[in-house]
């Protein structure tokens, strides 16, 4: 005979086991805009360090003699240090002899290099700002009005004047760069720790005279990490198109440096008869910036609890 606890129906936790929540890096690799954005950057990356082996030559060599070849075309180089080999000009060569191919490569390592300091300045500054301006209350209006004030400079026009002062140096446009970022990165911190500061978990760690920086790095500071990931992403692609921006115009880093934006302005004058000279260099800029772009969608798909509950 049985009693009528033991005719009682499961609890649901009981009878159906919990799902097992999957890693969080395997729900990132996963998502299909992470891998595809992921691998067509891995690939430009490569390419940027393989540049030596790809078939190219220096990209600064100048050959009169090889000016405004057509892509494919195979000829002799002459070099100004008296040595000519023959050379396949894979993207043809532009006014001055110099080879499309290898600049084009070689101009990888400088924006990617140039996205990646810029993002992880604005990283750590940001995250530094965000945190003193979102758990210190006193210190919260001082610094935010000096982050509204460097967000009301235009980007373009606070990097053309830092340029202008103090010359078209790599450190210099990194960091030309990344200031006018680092207050939208310091806001979003802020936001965050605004929100995890009054948890309960926090305030306990308060109350137990835990220090000041535990709790930061502890308790606060791991909230914030996957938005800024998240929007690092959108950082490093903002510098690598203002960075071709910069140097399009002509106030970037300096003409005989192998950049993307060197190259277009460089073959702008000619761009009606000998197009390859843009149009290269302007896919690999378009490129790398899309498949950024994309990469940091699937991570805020993967990341942002708004989000998230799709790839479970």
């Amino acid at each position: 005979m049985t009693s009528a606890l033991d005719e009682a129906p499961l609890p649901v936790e009981a009878a159906v086991p919990a799902k097992k929540r999957r890693p969080l890096w395997k729900r990132v690799l996963d998502n299909w805009s992470v891998r595809i954005g992921g691998s067509v950057l891995v690939v430009l990356i490569l390419m940027g360090i393989a540049a030596p082996v790809l078939g190219t030559i220096d990209p600064g060599a100048i050959d009169p003699g090889s000016a405004n070849l057509l892509p494919g075309t195979r000829g002799e180089f002459n070099s100004l240090d008296g040595n000519t080999f023959e050379h396949l000009f894979v993207m043809g060569t532009d006014s001055l002899g110099r080879d499309i191919w290898s600049r084009t490569l070689y101009g990888a390592r400088v924006s990617i290099t140039v996205g990646i300091a810029v993002a992880l300045f604005t990283l750590v500054f940001g995250l530094a700002v965000g945190l003193m301006a979102g758990y210190f209350r006193r210190l919260d209006g001082i610094v935010m009005r000096l982050m509204d004030g460097v967000m009301a400079i235009p980007g373009i026009l606070f990097a053309v004047s830092l340029v202008a002062l103090f010359g078209g140096t790599l450190p210099i446009v990194i960091f030309a760069i990344a200031v006018p970022e680092i207050p939208r990165m310091a806001r979003l911190v802020r936001a965050v720790v605004l929100s995890v500061r009054e948890e309960p978990y926090v305030e306990a760690a308060i109350a137990l005279d835990t220090p000041t920086w535990k709790i930061l790095l502890k308790h606060i500071m791991p909230n914030a990490i996957a938005p800024m990931i998240i929007q690092g992403t959108y950082v490093c692609a903002t510098a690598i198109l203002v960075e071709a921006i910069l140097s399009f115009l002509g106030v970037g880093l300096p003409a005989e440096m192998a950049t993307w934006g060197n190259i277009m302005a460089e073959g702008r004058a000619q761009f009606n008869q000998y197009p390859h000279n843009v149009l290269f260099p302007g896919i690999f800029l378009a490129l790398t910036v899309l498949s950024v772009n994309v990469m940091g969608d699937g991570l805020r798909d993967t990341l942002d609890p708004k989000f998230n509950k799709r790839g479970e």
